[in-house]
């Protein structure tokens, strides 16, 4: 059984339609990347799952649809959401972006602030700075460790590497793959497809809404389609 299955899901903004009948599926402790153009529903897939946006169709955890979805719901059940932009709380610290991100376990304990610090040493050592004055790699560093203080089962990250150097972007993905090894599920939205299918096991390709490539990671690495369309060769 997955740990999440969307089934058929439609999601709309007015009168726009979003998402035309998405399916797709992690295991638990998967590792999925989700790739596509610009526009083409990445974003609110991840929104659909996080209760950010309404949606018709199914979307399952653990087996059991989810009823009266919000954001609130959704992290109580494990789920974290880090989306585009961090969004972090600049002029608070960035040991208080730590702490606010264990509202969900009812506050920070010192097991889980050191399990952050050990994955992000950097944060350790600017724990008392304000967060708007950290470099926007330590920012995404400060986004992925506000939202393990959860102790999330799903981690949902949306464009994780966008404006960071490359250097900053290997040393995140290799925190994803770290968590991910110690039972955290990961989704993944990102720009950099190779990166990504580098990383996951399962992909999905979406264009305008629909969901037109779906398999392992690794298989479709070599599909001509996206290797034309997404790894530029």
């Amino acid at each position: 059984m997955p740990l999440l299955e969307l089934r058929n899901v439609e999601a709309r903004y007015g009168p726009i339609v979003a998402l035309h009948g998405v399916s797709l599926a992690v295991d638990e402790g998967g590792f999925v990347a989700v790739l596509g153009a610009n526009g083409a529903g990445k974003t609110t897939t991840l929104r659909a799952i996080s209760g950010l946006v309404k949606t018709s169709g199914d979307i399952l955890l653990d087996g059991e649809p989810v009823f009266r979805r919000t954001p609130e719901a959704m992290a109580r059940r494990g789920v974290a959401h880090v989306p585009e932009g961090r969004g972090t709380f600049a002029t608070l610290s960035v040991l208080d972006n730590l702490r606010l991100g264990a509202w969900v376990q009812r506050g920070a304990r010192g097991r889980d602030l050191a399990r952050v610090f050990e994955f992000f040493p950097r944060l350790y050592e600017r724990r008392e700075q304000q967060a708007g004055t950290l470099s926007g790699g330590e920012q995404q560093m400060l986004a992925l460790a506000r939202a393990m203080m959860a102790r999330p089962r799903l981690l949902l990250l949306d464009e994780p590497s966008l404006g960071l150097a490359p250097l900053v972007v290997r040393e995140i993905f290799a925190t994803l793959r770290r968590m991910n090894e110690n039972g955290t599920a990961i989704v993944v939205v990102e720009q950099n497809a190779a990166l990504a299918l580098d990383a996951a096991a399962q992909a999905y390709v979406l264009e305008t809404g629909t969901v037109v490539l779906a398999g392992e990671a690794a298989a479709l690495r070599h599909n001509d389609d996206v290797r034309r369309s997404y790894l530029g060769y």
